[in-house]
């Protein structure tokens, strides 16, 4: 019997000093970036940047049939961009607008660029300095996907904004 309890004491130090210290592990790392706010959170871009831009504000709007009217979710992405523009001034921002294949290629070009007038109209409305944005239209030349379906003409029917560094163009 007192080896039974030898044993058994023995056994639960060994339990309780196993528990007791955790096993080394390698260095922490400490990322400040880890636990970042809204729009950063797990995107691994720094705030400031292009990059953070288009994770925080998205960087497209998408446009229906033939139309260069903003819907209202293209205007929530636009005001999104409106904001970070007004707190990063910083950038100015390239709009680029586009179509998609179907038509031909001078009705695209003059499509896009009433898609690219209506986001800088928008970001204007916002108070985005006008010297700080630029448009271009691709019409079809430049399209997103390659296909002929509704969902990938849909696809094409949008205005992309190109931030860059530098407070005017």
């Amino acid at each position: 019997m007192k080896t039974f309890v030898k044993i058994a004491a023995i056994g639960a130090m060994l339990t309780m000093a196993a528990c007791s210290r955790p096993a080394q592990q390698g260095a922490m790392v400490n990322d400040p970036y880890a636990n970042m706010g809204a729009g950063g959170v797990g995107t691994g871009v720094l705030p400031g940047t292009a990059e953070h831009f288009k994770a925080v504000a998205g960087d497209t709007v998408l446009f229906p049939v033939d139309q260069s009217t903003l819907t209202p979710e293209a205007r929530t992405i636009l005001a999104n961009q409106a904001g970070w523009l007004n707190q990063n001034q910083g950038f100015s921002a390239l709009i680029e607008g586009h179509a998609d294949e179907q038509g031909t290629r001078e009705y695209n070009l003059a499509l896009g660029a009433r898609r690219a007038n209506s986001v800088q109209e928008y970001m204007i409305s916002q108070g985005v300095a006008s010297g700080r944005l630029r448009t271009v239209s691709y019409g079809k030349e430049r399209p997103l996907a390659v296909c002929s379906t509704e969902d990938c003409y849909a696809k094409n029917r949008r205005a992309v904004t190109v931030v860059s560094p530098g407070a005017g163009m």
